[in-house]
């Protein structure tokens, strides 16, 4: 049954691109009005069997459980989908399978969800877990959204709010005065030299959207960018702390908060951390303070019209291997078309669904190309394109850098020719 759906999709996604002669093809959809909002919040467990594959070994204790969050929001017209999963990664076929059972469940259009990854390198990727387990999980996932629908809430209000994270996040490319680039990864707990360079490019501004009932807050989306890991290939499974500031702030407040990752491919916090658990508290306190002063500093505004608008990446992706989660076995899946990206605007806040690991420089392209808004970047969507580096980080080399010069900026110019297409920007 799930190959038969994943050829189905191959299908539609191959019909979908010979629509279109650009490397993007884009579509957008509005409702008017707020008298017809409404939200619902689901949650699921995610978390795999002990003896699952991680990373480079398995699963042999759980520290916290692994979670599927996301929002279901109606216009009266449509219904659209956003999810974040502790995950580290959804290959092209898994991540398109989740969001058709999404979609399904929801009543929601397959173009209007979009499943992110939060990242961590504490839990699975799909091309390591068992098929059975993707598909009972997913399973899971959908029917919990679709409960959520009978709890479904009128709102009227969106909020925005951001604070600037202090010692968390930093570059993971050091170039030195000649030019050569040292890599700083998540920890450097052997490396003080590592640790005292400076933080280097960075987002250093962690975004909240609030949906509310008129004061009340029904649910917070929040997004920052850095890899979400402290320590890891010890057989833990882990939320890290990017979920455990996440989950802390929920307790606190009674509200549902759900964590996205920015564009992150090439930010870490190395920088502040040596590998300890002390150091993954101080990690997690640094964030959970950001997350409660960003929901602190939230202003509200009636909430506008939802624009949701849909862009496929074809090339210069089409010549990557993708591995399937089938054992991790290499397959032949060079199927044009299949990288999809999406955003939600209401008003002047936007929402970008990113695939990948985007360097963070495209999310800091996306502000500057709306100053007068709200822009919020999530990656991690579908995981076939891998980095995402700019091209000028391709002809220096180092740290997450693994196509030639000439193709990143073939890369570069697509990734931002969508951005633009998303943001609506002419």
């Amino acid at each position: 049954m799930r190959n038969e759906t994943m050829m189905q999709l191959k299908k539609l996604d191959l019909a979908a691109f010979l629509l279109a002669s650009l490397f993007v093809v884009g579509t957008a959809v509005g409702a008017e009005g707020a008298a017809s909002m409404r939200l619902a919040v689901f949650r699921c467990d995610a978390t795999p069997p002990l003896g699952s594959k991680i990373y480079d070994g398995k699963f042999t204790t759980v520290e916290q459980p692994l979670a599927a969050k996301g929002v279901v929001l109606d216009d009266g017209r449509s219904r659209y989908v956003l999810c974040a999963l502790d995950w580290r990664w959804l290959r092209g076929p898994e991540n398109r399978l989740f969001r058709r059972k999404l979609a399904e469940a929801t009543g929601a259009d397959l173009s209007h969800v979009a499943v992110q990854c939060v990242h961590q390198h504490t839990a699975p990727s799909s091309a390591e877990t068992e098929e059975d387990f993707f598909d009972k999980m997913t399973d899971r996932v959908a029917a919990a959204a679709k409960r959520s629908l009978n709890e479904m809430q009128p709102f009227d209000s969106i909020g925005t709010g951001q604070t600037r994270v202090e010692r968390v996040a930093s570059n993971r490319r050091i170039v030195r005065k000649d030019g050569t680039v040292r890599n700083r990864f998540s920890s450097t707990k052997k490396s003080p030299e590592l640790r005292a360079a400076p933080e280097g490019l960075i987002d250093p501004y962690l975004k909240t959207i609030t949906f509310a009932s008129g004061k009340k807050p029904l649910a917070r989306l929040h997004y920052y960018a850095t890899h979400p890991q402290s320590f890891y290939k010890d057989g833990r499974v882990s939320i890290d702390f990017v979920g455990m500031a996440r989950e802390r702030w929920q307790e606190k407040e009674g509200v549902p908060q759900i964590y996205f990752t920015g564009c992150a491919g090439d930010i870490g916090a190395g920088k502040y951390n040596d590998g300890s658990r002390r150091a993954r508290a101080e990690l997690e306190e640094r964030l959970y303070r950001a997350m409660a002063a960003s929901s602190a500093t939230t202003q509200l505004e009636p909430v506008g019209k939802i624009t949701w608008r849909t862009v496929k990446l074809s090339q210069p992706w089409d010549d990557r291997t993708i591995t399937s989660a089938s054992g991790g076995k290499i397959i032949d899946e060079r199927v044009v078309g299949l990288i999809e990206t999406s955003s939600l605007q209401m008003g002047d806040v936007h929402i970008l669904n990113l695939p990948g690991e985007p360097f963070v420089a495209y999310q800091l392209y996306a502000q500057e190309l709306m100053l007068n808004s709200f822009v919020a970047t999530t990656g991690l969507g579908d995981g076939n394109t891998g980095y995402i580096p700019t091209a000028q980080a391709a002809s220096e080399g180092g740290y997450g850098v693994r196509v030639s010069p000439s193709v990143a900026s073939q890369e570069e110019a697509a990734l931002k020719k969508a951005i633009r297409d998303l943001l609506g920007v002419k």
